[in-house]
C-alpha cells in the first residue's frame, strides 16, 4: 500500500491549532455545517473577540474557511484538512517521518 504524502510542517501546524478545547469545540460545530460567527458564539458562550482569536488559528493552519455574507461571517470546516490530519493519525509512519523525529541525525 502506497503511504499518502504528508507535508509535516503544516500537520504540525493543524495539530497544535487543535490543541485547545475552544478550538476542538469549534470544529464540532462545525462538523454539522456551516455556522455563522453570531451561533459559534451562542453555542460558546465567548465572547467574539476571543472567538475570533480561536477562528483565526483554526484558518491560518487551513481547517477552516470562511464567507462574507454582509456584515456577519460564516466559517465552515475543510474536509482534505481535517482527512489529512486523520490520516497522519491513523497510518503508519513511513522511514521519512522518523527521520524526521530523529534527536541525533
Amino acid at each position: 500500500m502506497v503511504q499518502p504524502t504528508i507535508d509535516l510542517t503544516k500537520t504540525v501546524e493543524r495539530l497544535r491549532a487543535l490543541s485547545d478545547p475552544t478550538r476542538l469545540e469549534i470544529l464540532a460545530l462545525l462538523r454539522q455545517g456551516e455556522q455563522c460567527v453570531c451561533d459559534l458564539t451562542g453555542a460558546l458562550d465567548a465572547a467574539q473577540s476571543r472567538l475570533s482569536f480561536h477562528l483565526k488559528v483554526l484558518k491560518d493552519a487551513g481547517l477552516v474557511t470562511d464567507r462574507r455574507d454582509g456584515r456577519w461571517v460564516h466559517y465552515t470546516l475543510v474536509d482534505e484538512a481535517v482527512q489529512e490530519v486523520a490520516t497522519f493519525l491513523t497510518s503508519t509512519p513511513t522511514s521519512s517521518w522518523r527521520k524526521a523525529a530523529r534527536c541525533c541525525g
